[in-house]
């Protein structure tokens, strides 16, 4: 019965729900810098189920730009190959896709994730300025700053000042 009762006191406390946000974000974060986005988006769409916010869904279209930047960079370099493994990357559900793995060539792949990578981050950031404006502006703000100053890899992190 007790157990009961503190479970019941921190579904509800405020402080606990923030710090499962930052676990999800901490884990995207990790993510991020692994080249794994789909995990990304996965984990920032979980801070959005549990804690929405005008920033929560701001983190989430920055993710889906680190994944458009991150695609335009290795079709930069001319790695066609990494395109085609972050494409079966996204695509990745079970181990079924170990016998049947899709398969597309590496511009079509590139094109296909930046079109809805671009398409998810403007809606997202749409949503993000439908809760608050303000918050908006500060946070593009940080991460305009952010991607100067980190050109050849913004991509792979976050701006320290969100505090993921």
């Amino acid at each position: 019965m007790l157990a009961g009762l503190i479970v019941l006191s921190f579904a509800g406390d405020p402080v606990q729900a923030a710090e499962r946000g930052r676990d999800h974000l901490t884990r995207a974060k990790v993510y991020l810098a692994a080249g794994d986005y789909r995990r990304a988006v996965e984990a920032c769409q979980r801070e959005i189920d549990e804690a929405p916010s005008a920033a929560s869904y701001v983190y989430l279209a920055y993710v889906y730009q680190a994944l458009d930047g991150y695609v335009e960079h290795l079709a930069k370099i001319d790695r066609w190959v990494g395109i085609e493994q972050l494409y079966r990357s996204l695509t990745f559900t079970s181990s079924q896709d170990l016998m049947d793995p899709p398969e597309v060539l590496a511009r079509i792949a590139k094109e296909m994730i930046q079109d809805g990578a671009r398409r998810q981050s403007d809606v997202t950031a749409a949503m993000a300025g439908r809760l608050d404006q303000e918050t908006v502006k500060r946070l593009w703000k940080i991460q305009t700053a952010w991607r100067a100053a980190k050109p050849e890899g913004w991509w792979a992190g976050v701006p320290d000042e969100w505090g993921w």
